[in-house]
C-alpha cells in the first residue's frame, strides 16, 4: 500500500493537482478533503494529473467523480490527465471515459 500525495501548482488555466500513490477506500477522503478546500472560479479548469497514481479502486473513482462535480458546481471544467492504462481501461469499461475529459498529460490539459 502506497500513501497518497497530492501536490498543487497553479497555471494560467487553473489549478493542477498531481495525485500520486494509491487512491483507495482509505485514501480517497484525502483527495475529497483537498477538493473541499480548493476554490475554483467560473471558466477555470481543474486538472487532476494522475501520472503518479499506482492504484485506484471504486472509492477512488468516486473521489474523481466528486472532483468533477466540484468543478461543475463552480462553473469550471475538470480534466483527468495522464491516466494510467489500468485505470483508463476501467473508466472505459464502465463508460466514464465519456463523462470525464481525458488528456494525455497535464500540459495538454490546459
Amino acid at each position: 500500500m502506497n500513501p497518497i500525495t497530492i501536490t498543487q501548482r497553479e497555471t494560467e488555466a487553473g489549478p493542477v493537482l498531481h495525485v500520486a500513490g494509491d487512491l483507495d477506500f482509505a485514501r480517497a477522503p484525502v483527495l475529497r478533503g483537498r477538493l473541499d478546500r480548493l476554490s475554483l472560479s467560473p471558466g477555470r479548469c481543474l486538472v487532476l494529473d494522475l501520472s503518479g497514481l499506482e492504484f485506484c479502486d471504486s472509492s477512488g473513482i468516486t473521489a474523481l467523480l466528486a472532483a468533477r462535480q466540484h468543478a461543475l458546481a463552480a462553473d469550471a471544467d475538470a480534466v483527468l490527465a495522464a491516466v494510467p492504462a489500468n485505470l483508463l481501461r476501467v473508466l472505459t469499461l464502465v463508460g466514464l471515459d465519456q463523462v470525464f475529459t481525458l488528456r494525455p498529460d497535464s500540459g495538454a490539459a490546459s
